[in-house]
């Protein structure tokens, strides 16, 4: 065994060497440094100047770990104020397995649609034979033999509709009957030919048409003879309307009427049940006067001195035309009280006194009322209509 420069050999315990470089060891190297006992065991020379491998690890690790301390130094001094570390990033998340879409099933084609055949008039003769019949006298048989209208042959094809289906399964549902549709329907059905004749050119704006009362409420369309389509006759006709206007018949049988009930006169001498451009589909006269003055021409005018509500509002004003308790037809049952409806204490507007610009006005003071002479103011203002030479209407 060889000496040591410090005059012991290496690895003996208590030397002055081994305490100083142990010290110095713990100190600058930490715990996990190699010791002087583990140098020794390994064989090398603890020398400080001479190149040993103690002094070299010694110093090594001081140095390092002075460079580690400034460096942590450095970074608190110039990190800046309020930064935060950053957030770990969220781990992507694994996408859901995608289903493959199943794959649908090849629809089965429609079949295309069939038209429906039209079979001809002759065809309905077997089962119809009482309606074929009545139709060879029916004014719609034109629709049968004219071929202008397009329907040669297939008359009652043209408000039924075809009718191969119904021929070969003799079903109601495989035709069509004009009778059993709604309202409209049927209207649209008939206006296909009568929608541009003058005696129908008021029907879509009828109260008939607005109340949905079909073509076929009134009008008998297969039937022939003396009441083909629609009854012709007076008391006939009278009956038909009756049968819905319950209320306005039962104004007929008052005292005092036009003469209905008798048979001399029907609706449809004052109505056109078709539609009109007065209210209550009123007929018109000489194409824009009321109906009334086809037979009460003499009260027609013009007058040099009309009487107001006869020009402006019509003889509805005073008059009721189905039914009254007056002889006169008023809607009063005295004279005084129909004109007292208007020529009451009512304001006047600034003018004459015997011609006030506003209707109406009030009596002079000699009219004295309770007086049966002025108790009927026709005995004096006979030309209640209207005047050509005085403007109080008294002739």
């Amino acid at each position: 065994m060889s000496s040591s420069p410090w005059g012991r050999p290496p690895g003996l315990r208590g030397s002055p060497w081994t305490r100083s470089s142990a010290r110095k060891i713990k100190i600058f190297a930490g715990r996990d440094k190699p010791t002087r006992a583990s140098a020794a065991v390994r064989g090398d020379r603890p020398t400080i100047n001479g190149g040993c491998s103690v002094t070299r690890n010694v110093c090594g690790v001081g140095h390092s770990a002075r460079q580690a301390f400034f460096l942590a130094l450095l970074i608190l001094v110039c990190w800046p104020a309020g930064a935060q570390t950053p957030a770990p990033a969220a781990p992507a998340q694994t996408p859901a397995p995608v289903t493959p879409a199943k794959t649908p099933a090849p629809a089965t084609p429609a079949a295309p649609a069939v038209p429906q055949a039209y079979v001809g008039s002759e065809a309905c003769q077997p089962c119809h034979e009482d309606i074929y019949a009545a139709f060879q006298k029916n004014p719609h048989k034109l629709v049968e033999t004219q071929k202008r209208r397009g329907w040669e042959g297939r008359a009652c094809e043209s408000c039924h509709g075809p009718g191969a289906q119904h021929v070969a399964t003799a079903e109601k549902a495989a035709i069509v009957n004009p009778a059993h549709l709604p309202p409209a329907e049927t209207d649209r059905d008939c206006l296909k030919c009568h929608l541009n004749q003058p005696t129908h050119i008021g029907r879509i704006q009828s109260s008939h048409m607005k109340n949905e009362v079909a073509c076929t409420a009134c009008h008998a369309i297969h039937r022939n003879g003396p009441n083909g389509l629609v009854p012709r006759k007076m008391a006939a006709v009278n009956e038909l309307c009756a049968s819905c206007h319950t209320a306005v018949w039962a104004e007929f049988q008052r005292p005092y009427k036009h003469r209905l009930p008798e048979g001399a006169m029907s609706c449809v001498d004052c109505h056109n049940p078709h539609g009109s451009i007065f209210q209550v589909n009123q007929q018109s006269y000489a194409a824009n006067e009321p109906g009334c003055f086809r037979c009460h021409g003499n009260l027609r005018g013009p007058f040099t001195f009309e009487h107001a509500p006869v020009r402006l509002e019509g003889c509805a004003a005073c008059h009721e035309p189905h039914g009254s308790a007056n002889p006169r037809m008023l809607i009063r049952a005295e004279v005084r009280y129909m004109c007292l409806e208007c020529h009451a204490n009512l304001p006047t507007a600034p003018g004459p006194i015997k011609n006030p610009p506003a209707l109406g006005g009030v009596p002079p003071a000699f009219h004295d009322l309770l007086a049966p002479q002025f108790q009927n103011c026709t005995v004096c203002h006979m030309k209640i209509h209207g005047s050509y030479v005085n403007q109080d209407l008294l002739k």
